[in-house]
């Protein structure tokens, strides 16, 4: 249907009301005994009540069009500067307006956050080509090399590459736990917190012997609803930083257990001191928690990984620097899932 004028919301609210005075009008013209001119008034009164109406109408909806406005404005470059910032009563387009900001507000922070991931990622992966081509092309431009020197050059390639590989591993995982996040869990079975972290220790008891670390493992059901490889590489990720960013001889700790609500796994270690307004960063990608948690190994995925998985499971991970010792203790609370004990 094509209209030929269009049915704004402020045109239509005018109608509403001039339509409305002239059936009470009219009502009033049927009930009561008049004379014709007086239609003629009720007719007049309708057309005054459209005319006020409208500009009523057009006044209470003036904000809309302000979203409106701001809306096409947006770009990219603008997304951080344009905002509506509504001044007058808290009323129902005040709370649209507010909305609205602080939809842009959150649509901003994501816009910034990816545009730092992709700088930061490219920046991981720029550093070990680049020092990879630089030993080739130094390699290639002495053809007296001698065995010794190409297996050098062949071992920083090696190391570059497994770099390179460690990267491109993390993006995957956090990409496939952030997409588990918004569509659900593709995969998800009953495990336990305990039994994921188990999985891990193989490996991270020998880590931890190189360094002479002492590690401690306190396991207490931990029963959970969701993807055994993810919750593996949680405690994974978890239990290589504590064993990474450690002192020789330091002590790494792993606790697991629960209620009837939760389920938590706790990872610590003792290290440098770790700056307690950092801490919320540790989180962010590529963020290593500064000069001291900063390894030689490692892309800075890891906490990232850990804190989308733990959204993706309806949980959540926090992180505490110690005040004796230095170190840090992060825990992952995720909702406890029931356990039908058999033959009770």
């Amino acid at each position: 249907m094509t209209w030929p004028v269009r049915p704004t919301l402020r045109l239509r609210l005018a109608l509403w009301m001039g339509g409305a005075a002239l059936v009470v009008g009219l009502v009033a013209v049927l009930v009561a005994p008049v004379l014709r001119f007086e239609l003629a008034t009720v007719v007049v009164a309708a057309m005054v009540c459209f005319v006020v109406g409208y500009v009523v109408a057009g006044r209470s909806l003036r904000p809309l069009h302000e979203v409106t406005a701001t809306a096409k404005r947006l770009s990219t470059d603008t997304l951080d500067d344009e905002r509506i910032r509504l001044d007058g009563p808290p009323d129902e387009v005040r709370e649209l307006a507010d909305t609205f900001d602080d939809m842009l507000d959150r649509i901003s922070a994501s816009f910034e956050a990816q545009r730092r991931f992709v700088s930061n990622a490219s920046h991981e992966l720029r550093t070990p080509l680049t020092v990879m081509r630089t030993e080739i092309d130094v390699a290639l431009s002495n053809p007296d090399d001698d065995i010794a020197e190409l297996r050098q050059m062949g071992e920083v390639v090696r190391d570059g590459c497994d770099r390179v590989n460690d990267l491109i591993e993390s993006l995957l995982w956090l990409a496939r736990a952030e997409a588990e996040g918004q569509g659900g869990l593709s995969k998800a079975q009953l495990t336990d917190l305990g039994d994921c972290a188990e999985a891990m220790m193989a490996t991270a008891r020998r880590a931890a012997d190189i360094m002479e670390l002492s590690l401690a493992v306190s396991r207490l059901p931990a029963p959970v609803v969701g993807d055994p490889a993810l919750l593996e590489r949680v405690a994974g990720n978890l239990i290589e930083n504590a064993i990474r960013h450690n002192n020789p001889g330091g002590r790494v700790w792993v606790l697991t257990g629960g209620d009837r609500e939760i389920s938590w796994l706790v990872v610590g270690n003792t290290g440098a001191d770790v700056d307690a307004a950092s801490v919320p960063r540790l989180f962010e990608p590529f963020s290593r928690g500064g000069d001291a948690r900063v390894g030689r190994r490692g892309a800075g995925l890891g906490m990232s990984i850990v804190r989308a998985v733990c959204r993706a499971h309806g949980g959540s991970v926090s992180a505490r620097a110690l005040p004796e010792g230095g170190g840090l203790e992060v825990r992952v609370e995720l909702p406890a899932a029931e356990v039908t004990v058999e033959g009770a």
